[in-house]
C-alpha cells in the first residue's frame, strides 16, 4: 500500500501540471530576486561623498543617457565623465542648485539647450571636452556669472556664422581660461585655427560686410525692395538702416524693431540718454550719436547691445563716462570721442581704465578741455601724472618760488610752504634731533666659519 501511495505521488510530481506550475513559481522567485538585485544596483550607480568639507556626487562610466534625477541641493561637485550623455535640455541641472564644478567630458554630447545651465549661479568649472559639439550659442553661458574655467577643446567645431557669438564671448579681455586650445575643425579654411585667436570676421564674412556697409543715400536706388518699414514721421528706413538724420528728436524713439543693424540719431537735440532705450536692439552694429549736444548717458543706456561694433559719440557735451556705461559693449571696435569737453579729473578714470582693458577698441578724440592746467592735454598724459608729485595749488598773480623773508599777516594756519620756509631759517642746534641728524647706515659684513 505505502509502495503505491509514493509511485502515485511521484507520477503527480513529475505531471506537466504540477511540474509547470513549479517552475513558473521557481523563475517568479528568481524574476523578483533580479529585480531586487537590479534596484539595489541602480541605487548604487553614483556614489556620494564628502571631501574638505565640499560634496562630491561621483557618476563616471555609469553608462547614464541622462543628468540623473532627484533634489542634490547639498551637492558642489557632480561628476559625469565617460558616460552616454547626447543631449542637455533645458534646465538638466536645475536640482543642483549649488554646484561649482560640472564634468561633462567624454559623453558624445552634441546639443546644449540654451537653458541647460539655468539656476547654476555658482557654478565656476564647466568641463566639456572630448564631446561631439559643432556649435554653442553665447546664451548657453549667461545663466553662470562665476564660470572661471571652461574646457571645450577636442570638440569639432564648425566655425561659421553660427559660432559667432561664442568665438567673441570666449576672447572678451579677462578671460583667460574660457575655451583655451578649442580649435576649429570646418571648414577647411579655418581648420586648426584656435577659436580664442581666429578672427570673428572670418567666420561670417558676408554679414560682416552688410554690417560695416554705410547706405549711399536717401536717394540711392536698391536692388531689393525696402523689407521692413518703421512708422515714425522722423525716420527714414533703407535695408538694415534706420535713419534719423535730422528729425528734430529730443529722446531716442520709443519701440524701436529689433532687426535693425545701423541707427543713425545725429544732428538732433537729444541730451539725456535713458536707461535700456536699446534693450531689444540685439542685433545692433553701428549707433550714432553725434552732434547731439548728449551731456548725460545713465549707466544702462546701452544694456543688450551685445554685438555693436562702432559707437559715435563724438561732438556732444560729454564730461565724462559715468561707470558702468561702456560693459555691455563685449564688442565694440570703433569709439569715437572727439569733440566733447572733457574734464580731466578723478570721473575721467573710469573711460581710460576701460580702454586699457579692450587694446582692440579704436578710439580718437579724448582730449583734455579742463581744467586749464590739462587743456589740450590727451586724458592719457593727464592720468599718467595723477599718480606723481601732486600739482602745487596755483593762485593768481602769486610767485611759486616762497621768499623765506615772507610773513604770513592774515589770521590763517600757514600752509606746508610755510612751514618749510621757517624751517629753513633755525639753526642745527635749534630744531629737533630727528630733523638736526641725518640718519646714516653702516653695512656689516657676517662672516662664519665653514664647518668641516
Amino acid at each position: 500500500m505505502r509502495m503505491t501511495v509514493a509511485l502515485l505521488v511521484l507520477l503527480l510530481w513529475g505531471s506537466p501540471v504540477v511540474g509547470g506550475a513549479r517552475r513558473g513559481a521557481g523563475r517568479a522567485k528568481a524574476r523578483g530576486r533580479a529585480r531586487q538585485g537590479t534596484a539595489k544596483r541602480f541605487a548604487q550607480e553614483c556614489v556620494e561623498y564628502t571631501e574638505a568639507g565640499e560634496r562630491y556626487l561621483d557618476c563616471q562610466e555609469r553608462r547614464l543617457s541622462a543628468v540623473p534625477a532627484g533634489q542634490h541641493s547639498d551637492v558642489h561637485h557632480l561628476l559625469l565623465a565617460r558616460n552616454q550623455i547626447h543631449v542637455l535640455p533645458n534646465d538638466a541641472f536645475a536640482h543642483f542648485p549649488n554646484l561649482r564644478s560640472l564634468d561633462l567630458q567624454q559623453n558624445e554630447l552634441s546639443q546644449v539647450s540654451r537653458r541647460a545651465f539655468a539656476g547654476l549661479a555658482h557654478l565656476t568649472t564647466l568641463l566639456l571636452q572630448h564631446n561631439g559639439l559643432r556649435d554653442l550659442d553665447e546664451e548657453t553661458l549667461l545663466p553662470l556669472p562665476l564660470l572661471a574655467y571652461l574646457r571645450l577643446y577636442d570638440n569639432p567645431w564648425d566655425c561659421r556664422c553660427q559660432l559667432d557669438s561664442l568665438v567673441r564671448t570666449l576672447q572678451v579681455p579677462g578671460k583667460r581660461n574660457l575655451g583655451n586650445y578649442a580649435e576649429c575643425a570646418e571648414p577647411h579654411t579655418l581648420r586648426g585655427h584656435r577659436l580664442k585667436r581666429v578672427k570673428p570676421e572670418q567666420l561670417c564674412p558676408s554679414l560682416e560686410d552688410n554690417a560695416l556697409q554705410e547706405p549711399e543715400g536717401p536717394g540711392t536706388k536698391t536692388t531689393g525692395s525696402v523689407q521692413r518699414t518703421y512708422t515714425s514721421t522722423a525716420c527714414k528706413t533703407y535695408m538694415s538702416l534706420l535713419d534719423c538724420r535730422d528729425g528734430e528728436l529730443t529722446n531716442v524713439p520709443a519701440d524701436l524693431p529689433p532687426y535693425y543693424v545701423n541707427i543713425d540719431l545725429s544732428k538732433n537735440n537729444i541730451k539725456h540718454l535713458r536707461a535700456k532705450m536699446f534693450l531689444d536692439s540685439k542685433d545692433l552694429k553701428s549707433l550714432n550719436l553725434s552732434n547731439n549736444g548728449l551731456e548725460l548717458v545713465e549707466t544702462a543706456a546701452f544694456a543688450g547691445l551685445l554685438y555693436l561694433r562702432e559707437l559715435d559719440l563724438s561732438n556732444n557735451s560729454l564730461h565724462y563716462i559715468q561707470y558702468g556705461v561702456l560693459e555691455d559693449l563685449y564688442f565694440i571696435r570703433r569709439l569715437a570721442l572727439g569733440g566733447n569737453p572733457w574734464v580731466c579729473d578723478y570721473n575721467i578714470h573710469y573711460l581710460l581704465y576701460w580702454l586699457k582693458l579692450h587694446p582692440g577698441v579704436q578710439h580718437s578724440g579724448l582730449i583734455c578741455h579742463s581744467p586749464a592746467e590739462f587743456a589740450g592735454w590727451s586724458v592719457q598724459e593727464y592720468v599718467r601724472t595723477y599718480n606723481g608729485d601732486c600739482p602745487m595749488d596755483r593762485v593768481p598773480g602769486q610767485n611759486m618760488a616762497l621768499d623765506p623773508g615772507t610773513q604770513n599777516t592774515s589770521n590763517q594756519e600757514p600752509n606746508a610752504l610755510e612751514v618749510m620756509g621757517r624751517i629753513g631759517q633755525y639753526s642745527k642746534d635749534q630744531l629737533p634731533r630727528s630733523l638736526r641728524d641725518s640718519k646714516r647706515y653702516n653695512t656689516v659684513r657676517v662672516k662664519t666659519k665653514r664647518q668641516n
